[in-house]
């Protein structure tokens, strides 16, 4: 080390790769539809390079087009110090920024503030903004041309509703003054053109608004309700560390839109580590590069989750990005991959294993009479990966 400074730099970045090191992934709620869970390592390991490259840039992330639309990358449940979040807004908007992330929507809490003073009906009396956090990010997303949406987590302590984030919002503060009705606080956020997304369905938190420990995950009366009014659009399949393969189901059989989202409350290197691939993302397919075209998006369901090196979605859309991103050639028995994104695909050809890595070719023969092989690691519905018809 060249000086003092340079030492105490390096021992911080030490010090912050040895709290985050190896954080397990919990798959829960399987087939059985139970939220008992087992841990999966190594997902979320920290890399070597977060203390060897200090001056980072932005981490790119090539997806092609899919039939026309852009692939963008987001994150639609953030928090920060203006709910329970250990981070300033503009501080969210430059982690997304060098996650390689095109848009993220701050979704702080409604009725749980714990740095600003307690529940929503006491900051009311104080003047509270419930817009505030956006406010703060968005002149430094503007200088980094993000996406900022506007969003905020209507937050009760009992299942049902649970948590649901309001997003695309024009003004949370009207939803925040109906807190003591959370249909009321639905219907307000509809009524702005708000996309309704049900958090972590599977969460384990029987005093914070989750499941007691052992109960089924089930799609509840009071969610369908709210579904048939048009007042639910889509699941988290995927939230922080925690997989509901179940939604899969939910989300094909009641025609809602597949989210993964970080919910992150400390900071990216306290929970993933440095823009780490494995983190939580949706990827939204949209015409253009527009807050109203994710909106719409979002409304047509063209979102997938993209999280631990899984795809996980709706089967027509996981379809699609599959075939923008792997070209098949088929010659004579010898099957040729061209994976143009980075995206990996892990295949299951002929009962073998084969990695088809990031921007790579592979070559396999193959039976000449073969007309299909399995994407194992992309997931069209709970258990069930994506099939891929062999032409030629």
């Amino acid at each position: 080390m060249s000086n003092r400074r340079e030492f105490l730099q390096a021992a911080a970045m030490l010090s912050t790769v040895a709290a985050t090191a190896a954080l397990p992934i919990e798959f829960v709620a399987g087939e059985t539809g139970t939220t008992d869970s087992k841990k999966v390592d190594p997902f979320f390991a920290v890399r070597k390079n977060e203390i060897e490259n200090p001056k980072r840039k932005p981490r790119k992330i090539k997806i092609p087009d899919v039939n026309g639309f852009k692939v963008l990358k987001g994150d639609f449940h953030i928090h920060t110090l203006f709910s329970d979040g250990l981070v300033m807004p503009q501080d969210r908007v430059r982690e997304a920024v060098e996650n390689g992330l095109d848009v993220i929507s701050i979704t702080d809490h409604i009725e749980y503030r714990i740095f600003l003073g307690g529940k929503a009906t006491q900051l009311k009396e104080h003047n509270d903004d419930h817009n505030i956090s956006y406010n703060f990010a968005k002149k430094e997303a503007e200088r980094h041309n993000l996406i900022l949406v506007r969003g905020a987590e209507i937050t009760k302590r009992k299942m049902p509703p649970g948590h649901l984030n309001a997003l695309f919002l024009k003004d949370t503060n009207p939803v925040a003054d109906a807190v003591e009705d959370w249909r009321k606080m639905v219907e307000l956020a509809v009524g702005q053109g708000a996309f309704i997304q049900w958090n972590h369905p599977g969460w384990i938190a029987p005093k914070s608004g989750g499941l007691p420990k052992g109960t089924p995950m089930s799609f509840t009366q009071d969610h369908e309700e709210i579904r048939r009014k048009g007042w639910l659009h889509g699941i988290e399949i995927f939230n922080g560390t925690e997989f509901y393969p179940i939604v899969g189901d939910w989300c094909n059989e009641k025609d809602l839109a597949v989210i993964a989202n970080s919910d992150i409350h400390p900071s990216e290197w306290n929970k993933y580590g440095n823009q780490n691939p494995m983190r939580p993302m949706t990827l939204i397919l949209a015409e253009e590069r527009t807050q109203e075209a994710i909106r719409d998006a979002f409304f047509a369901k063209r979102t997938i989750g993209w999280v631990a090196g899984m795809i996980l979605g709706r089967p027509e859309v996981v379809q699609k990005l599959f075939n923008a991103c792997v070209e098949i050639k088929n010659n004579a028995g010898t099957l040729i991959l061209t994976n143009k994104s980075d995206i990996t695909c892990w295949l299951k050809i002929e009962n073998q294993d084969h990695e088809l890595k990031p921007q790579s070719n592979l070559t396999i023969k193959i039976n000449a009479s073969l007309k299909q092989f399995t994407v194992t690691n992309w997931l069209i519905s709970t258990a069930k990966p994506l099939n891929v018809t062999i032409n030629g």
